[in-house]
């Protein structure tokens, strides 16, 4: 019996503008830096947050995503509230920042700095 293993999909999807500007994060990284890390911390007033932080060594819990620019982890203890959400950046006129499309977020705070699943 021939058995097959099937790649598991990414926790997150990131767009090729979050790449790019992971991409450029990398370039400018401070020394020692291993990659860019995604992870949702206890903040705001609706629980949790998004946080994006260089990493200096790998955790064997969080999720590995390779892409063009560097290696981007996300947090083994949030990949639970980002199963299936999009990672984007953004800029415009007057702000720039990652955007995050979550199907698990219930709701957010009206200022958009934390949400709650």
């Amino acid at each position: 019996m021939t058995t097959t293993t099937r790649q598991r999909p990414a926790a997150l999807t990131l767009t090729p503008s979050a790449e790019a500007r992971i991409a450029h994060l990398m370039e400018t990284a401070p020394e020692g830096a291993i990659g860019v890390k995604l992870s949702t911390p206890r903040r705001g007033c609706s629980g949790l947050a998004y946080s994006v932080d260089y990493v200096t060594e790998a955790d064997p819990f969080d999720e590995k995503i390779e892409t063009p620019g560097g290696t981007f982890y996300v947090d083994g203890g949030s990949i639970l509230y980002l199963i299936g959400s999009v990672m984007d950046w953004v800029e415009d006129d007057f702000s720039a920042g990652f955007v995050f499309q979550n199907p698990n977020a219930k709701g957010a705070c009206g200022c958009g700095e934390s949400f709650t699943v």
